[in-house]
């Protein structure tokens, strides 16, 4: 389908952020703690990350929309490439209790201090790697400000995956329109490896044979 959409704008928009300062602050000291996605990235100073990031029921709006979106049915079985501490896989757990909800990431950190509710349910794995799972397993797949964390190299398979185990995907990725956000995006992301404009993003989308859904995250 290729749709490009907007869901997790609505909170990503929301927040506020000194871009020049982060820049000046030992970024490439920062940057460095940071891509270990341990306690500093999710729950150490905000320099390093998060600042702190702690379940509060902001991620249920995005999780109503997956399912209007995708007319997920009660019983959907989902998948989270890049969840995280699973506070987006609760919410729609929550919504759709009948529904088979599963993740992955690569912090230990992150699933060890999942919610304890789905915790069970997310598995340490690259986004990159072969899923353990058949064809269309899920009925959907999907992956909010993760992909860009990855070299260009290691985005072909993570896409190839996503669109193999998935009857419908969507991804949200960092990316940027022009000069102004591409400066934004470059002094304030600490994990990211490709910086691509939007239609780089498309085009790369039909090289690697990737055919779901999009949206677009620009500082």
């Amino acid at each position: 389908m290729n749709r490009e959409l907007f869901i997790y704008n609505k909170l990503h928009k929301q927040t506020q952020r000194d871009f020049l300062g982060r820049m000046q602050d030992d970024k490439i000291g920062c940057m460095k703690i940071a891509k270990c996605y341990d306690r500093e990235f999710w729950d150490g100073d905000r320099r390093f990350g998060y600042g702190g990031y702690h379940y509060d029921g902001r991620w249920n709006v995005v999780a109503r929309d997956l399912i209007q979106t995708y007319n997920l049915p009660q019983d959907a079985r989902i998948f989270e490439v890049g969840c995280g501490k699973g506070y987006l896989l609760y919410e729609l757990s929550q919504l759709l209790p009948k529904a088979q909800v599963a993740g992955c990431d690569i912090s230990r950190y992150a699933i060890e201090n999942a919610k304890p509710e789905i915790k069970d349910r997310l598995s340490l794995h690259r986004a990159q790697d072969a899923m353990p799972f058949a064809d269309q397993t899920f009925d959907l797949v999907f992956s909010i400000a993760t992909l860009h964390n990855l070299p260009l190299q290691d985005l072909k398979p993570a896409l190839q995956e996503i669109e193999r185990i998935g009857r419908q995907h969507y991804v949200c990725i960092e990316s940027y329109r022009n000069e102004t956000e591409l400066f934004a995006l470059q002094c304030w992301a600490l994990t990211a490896e490709t910086f691509l404009s939007f239609d780089s993003w498309r085009w790369l989308f039909s090289e690697f044979g990737y055919s779901g859904d999009y949206e677009f995250i620009t500082f």
